[in-house]
Formats: C-alpha cells, sequence, structure tokens
C-alpha cells in the first residue's frame, strides 16, 4: 500500500511556511467556527489513537478535533499495556493503517512513534513522546502569536528540566525566528547535539541562572520536574529544581511577560500560585489552543 500522507513526528520536520499555515489555519478556524463546521474535511474518516499514558488536553483536543471535522475516534488506552508487547509494532502499524485513516501515539519511547511510522501507510501524528511534544508547542507558538502578534524576535524564558515539551518549544522558537532561554541545573540543560541540530540560525541561551534567563523576555515557561516515568525520582528533582520555579522573583525580572504552563501544573513546585493564577497567566488560553491547532493538523494532513 503506498504511502498517500506526511507523518507529524517533531516540528523539525516541517518548514517555517507549513508550520506558518498551520497556525494561520488554526487561528482562522478559532475565530470562525464555520471555516471548519461545513468544510468536514474528515467526513467519514476514522482517527485511532494509542496511549500508553493518561492524558487530558491531548486527548480531548483530538477526540473534539475529529468529532468537529465530521470523523470518529477509536481510542486505546494505558490499560491496554506498552504498545509492541503483545505484537511487533510493525505489525500494528500494518493492520492499523487498513482500519484508521491517521493514527496519533502517546508512548513512553519515542522510537515506538518511529517504528509506526516507518511501517505505516497512513499518518502518524506524536502525542508525546519522550523526546518530543510537538501538538504542544504548536499551541504555545498560536498562543504567543495571538497574545503579541508576532513569533520572530520574541524572547521565551523556560525554567526547569530541558525536557520534551522544551524540546519541541526550542524547535519551534528555531523556526520561527524566536530566542529561547533555558534555565537548568547542571547536566539537566538541552544537549549540544540537540542544540546543533536546531540549525545555525537558531538562537539558544542556556544558563544556571534562572534570574539571567528572565532578562527581556517575553513570556515566562515552566514545566513540572517529574515528567510520567521519572517517579522514582520525584523527591530529588524536587531539591533539584527548587531555585528554578517560575515565581514572583522571576516574575520581577519580566514584569509584563506572558506566564505559560503545558498543564498539569503543580502549584507551589515549579509555579507559584501567584504567577500561573496571576494576571500575567495565559495557561487557559494555552490550553485552548491545543484543541485549534490539532484540529487544523488534521485538517491539513487528511483533507
Amino acid at each position: 500500500m503506498p504511502r498517500k500522507y506526511r507523518d507529524f513526528i517533531n516540528l523539525d520536520a516541517f518548514a517555517l511556511e507549513e508550520l506558518t499555515d498551520l497556525l494561520e489555519l488554526a487561528m482562522t478556524q478559532k475565530a470562525d467556527p464555520g471555516t471548519y463546521r461545513y468544510d468536514r474535511a474528515l467526513n467519514g474518516k476514522v482517527v485511532g489513537m494509542f496511549f500508553e499514558h493518561p492524558s487530558l488536553r491531548t486527548r480531548l483536543g483530538f477526540e473534539v478535533a475529529v468529532y468537529q471535522l465530521g470523523g470518529q475516534c477509536v481510542y486505546i488506552g494505558p490499560e491496554a499495556g506498552v504498545l509492541g508487547a503483545r505484537e511487533p509494532i510493525r505489525d500494528l502499524a500494518k493492520v492499523s493503517a487498513r482500519y484508521l485513516d491517521a493514527i496519533v501515539l502517546r508512548t513512553r519511547k519515542h522510537e515506538t512513534i518511529l517504528e509506526m511510522a516507518r511501517h505505516s501507510t497512513k499518518p502518524v501524528i506524536n502525542g508525546l513522546s519522550d523526546e518530543q511534544h510537538p501538538c504542544q508547542a504548536l499551541g504555545d507558538l498560536m498562543t504567543i502569536r495571538e497574545k503579541l502578534g508576532r513569533l520572530c524576535g520574541i524572547k521565551i524564558a523556560y525554567f526547569g528540566d530541558a525536557n520534551n515539551v522544551c524540546r519541541s518549544l526550542a524547535q519551534g522558537a528555531a523556526k520561527s525566528g524566536a530566542v529561547i532561554a533555558v534555565a537548568s541545573p547542571e547536566k539537566y540543560g538541552l544537549s549540544e547535539t540537540f542544540v546543533k541540530s536546531l540549525g545555525p540560525g537558531a538562537t539558544v541561551e542556556q544558563t544556571t541562572d534562572p534570574l539571567k534567563a528572565a532578562e527581556g523576555a517575553d513570556v515566562l515557561y515552566t514545566d513540572v520536574w517529574t515528567s510520567m516515568g521519572q517517579e522514582s525520582e520525584q523527591e530529588e528533582r524536587r531539591r533539584i529544581f527548587r531555585p528554578y520555579q517560575l515565581n514572583e522573583g522571576i516574575l520581577a525580572k519580566a514584569p509584563k511577560a506572558l506566564v505559560m504552563h503545558c498543564l498539569p501544573a503543580h502549584r507551589g513546585e515549579e509555579v507559584s500560585e501567584a504567577a500561573i493564577d496571576g494576571p500575567n497567566s495565559v495557561v487557559y488560553d494555552q490550553a485552548e489552543n491545543r484543541l485549534h491547532v490539532q484540529r487544523a493538523l488534521l485538517s491539513r494532513l487528511l483533507s
């Protein structure tokens, strides 16, 4: 069976023009729901979602988006176990492609998504892996553009573990001409190999000083200190990352900056209540925009 569509594994595989098109479509659909209600780009199509991790925004966003575009969802959750344990990923991919029009994966290992994409003839979408979270980054970029009117030249300061969210955000910043400053403890920042992969035009500042990263920032961003699968490290991480909390001290360095968090948030750990619930916070707009970018993504991949 020949491949007809492309995958969405990470932002690095998409040109700036393509990402801009996705953001503009998402903003258009958000402003005028009629643009997707009458388009029905997924009419008669079925999207399968295979999730090894529990989810709120990713699952809700895709299920609602598919429904709004006229399609249907089939959900297989964490109770089904680890993908590839019961049967090889290549078999799962080849069979699923016979039934489905697109596959959304939320997995423990990025290699699972790459393996699925190698063997599927239908588009494979990364709903989260241990290395990347490109749908989140799309929603983040849309929110920044929506609030600040542009992306090029914007400074994003990220605090904490340079995890999958940070890596995808860095890719989005590099594509769009934004600056990203990452404040992390030693050994928890972006790897040199990853930074080089962003290309010569990327502007990435790495520091162990959170106040330095916050200087001149237009956006202040953080995520949980302990991601799924790292629970055994929780107490150690709380100790190591405590100086990197996004709080009033950080806000004082950039009093007009947007406060962003991909959620779920642990108030009192990676972010203070004053920061996440304050007037600069856009976390709920950010969460809503996951729906709009995921709907635009489905529209482009399947229409």
